[in-house]
């Protein structure tokens, strides 16, 4: 039997068509929202200076959690990441004197004010 062009499906086999399309866009939505918060990253370099000679750079460093710096601290931060950082004067990410620093931005410390010794991202 040959059906013939403006005779359309089944709608029995349409219903499955249209059920199997929606459960994969629900299985892929469900699978990219769940692999997309695992290891995020902020995606570029942070760098900071550590002395007169030598400086730190990071790729990619994780968005997650508290970064120290040295212990000596840095009074420069150059944040060339897609994401936003904060600044602060403790190693523990704590305390009110922060310092907000955007995306693809460079901030210095303040003559005579104390050095950063840690960061976050903000997410």
């Amino acid at each position: 039997m040959s059906v013939t062009a403006s005779q359309s499906p089944a709608p029995a086999s349409r219903r499955r068509r249209r059920t199997r399309i929606v459960a994969g866009a629900v299985l892929l939505t469900l699978a990219t929202t769940a692999c997309s918060s695992l290891g995020r990253t902020a995606v570029g370099t942070v760098s900071y200076p550590v002395g007169p000679d030598h400086a730190i750079s990071l790729t990619s460093p994780k968005v997650r959690g508290c970064h120290r710096v040295l212990p000596t601290g840095t009074s420069e931060v150059f944040n060339n990441t897609l994401v936003d950082m904060i600044m602060y004067r403790t190693p523990d990410c704590t305390g009110k004197d922060t310092t907000y620093i955007g995306s693809r931005l460079t901030n210095n410390v303040a003559p005579q004010a104390p050095p950063w010794r840690s960061y976050s991202f903000v997410h």
